[in-house]
């Protein structure tokens, strides 16, 4: 896809990410466990960075308070089938 890509799985790489330019896009798996997800939205919120979240059907009733926190959320599945159109175009695809 040409996009260039970061992951962080923790606390100190995202603030890392953060201190340069602030990506476009930032995709939370919103099912994570052992994860402060809530201070990864603050975050992300502070830095300007639109979050695509993503969860299961079976665990959406669980992250649904998440969910007003993020641009957009999807299943995991739509993720897989639309990551390409997601990495084009953002949380609009």
């Amino acid at each position: 896809m040409g996009t260039p890509l970061a992951f962080a799985r923790r606390p100190e790489e995202l603030t890392a990410e953060l201190s340069g330019e602030a990506p476009a896009l930032a995709i939370v798996d919103l099912t994570a466990t052992g994860a402060d997800l809530g201070a990864v939205l603050d975050t992300l919120a502070a830095a300007s960075v639109p979050v695509l979240g993503y969860t299961t059907h079976t665990l959406a009733r669980h992250t649904q308070p998440l969910h007003a926190r993020c641009a957009r959320v999807i299943t995991k599945e739509a993720l897989t089938r639309e990551l390409a159109d997601i990495l084009r175009e953002g949380t609009a695809a």
